[in-house]
């Protein structure tokens, strides 16, 4: 599916078709978030968008895969010479379940969408963490997700430690500041809280293992519109 994505975006600078993908057609919610290392250092983020409700996944990491690259507002446009410092992971989420409480999951296992009343504005607010996020809050760099069924972004953590994750009730609390509460966090404004929970599939690879593994199926690396030849 990592694939997919990096010949998605290949194909883009080169104006071409898209490789048919090796893998099998489903309906499932998914993401899509390119990072980018540089100097051996830490990846940092650079795009990562997708969508909460199930869709057919060939077009949906298609589609989500030049959003991410290409359209993620915090971000300029992915450019094709910076394709050999490139990283994809593709998040496929399944088992959605309701939680009981605010409470009813476990850190690193279970992604979170929250859903309360702001009872300053009484307005709806909503927002989500893929797992990795409270397990990983030092990811160095805010990951925000296009909620498509609502039509608004929500941010992930931002990066403090790489060594620590936050408890379950951090997690909330930055949870509901992402929605957009401004208020006191108390116990009563948390019990507003309806809650989903859900776990995700992740798969990532760099792009010298993607050229590594066309070169192997396909005989060729690709001359790639903006890249100079030969630089993996």
């Amino acid at each position: 599916m990592a694939v997919y994505c990096f010949d998605t975006l290949v194909a883009h600078y080169n104006s071409d078709q898209i490789p048919p993908p090796a893998f099998d057609e489903g309906d499932h919610p998914l993401f899509v978030t390119w990072k980018k290392v540089v100097n051996g250092g830490e990846p940092r983020l650079r795009g990562c968008i997708g969508t909460l409700e199930a869709r057919a996944i060939i077009n949906g990491f298609r589609d989500y895969a030049l959003t991410s690259a290409l359209r993620d507002r915090r971000f300029p446009p992915i450019q094709a010479k910076e394709l050999p410092q490139l990283e994809c992971t593709v998040s496929i989420l399944t088992e959605y379940e309701t939680a009981a409480d605010h409470l009813d999951w476990e850190v690193g296992k279970h992604g979170i969408i929250i859903e309360f009343t702001d009872p300053d504005y009484n307005t709806r607010r909503s927002a989500t963490y893929l797992p990795e996020v409270a397990a990983h809050e030092g990811d160095v760099a805010s990951c925000p997700l296009k909620m498509v069924m609502q039509d608004a972004f929500e941010a992930q953590a931002q990066s403090q430690s790489h060594n620590h994750g936050w408890t379950k009730l951090e997690a909330i609390d930055s949870l509901m500041r992402k929605a957009g509460y401004n208020g006191v966090m108390t116990d009563s404004v948390r019990q507003r809280i309806r809650m989903t929970r859900y776990q995700s599939t992740a798969f990532t690879m760099h792009y010298g293992e993607y050229i590594a593994y066309v070169k192997n199926t396909r005989g060729a690396v690709p001359t790639i519109n903006g890249l100079k030849p030969g630089t993996y």
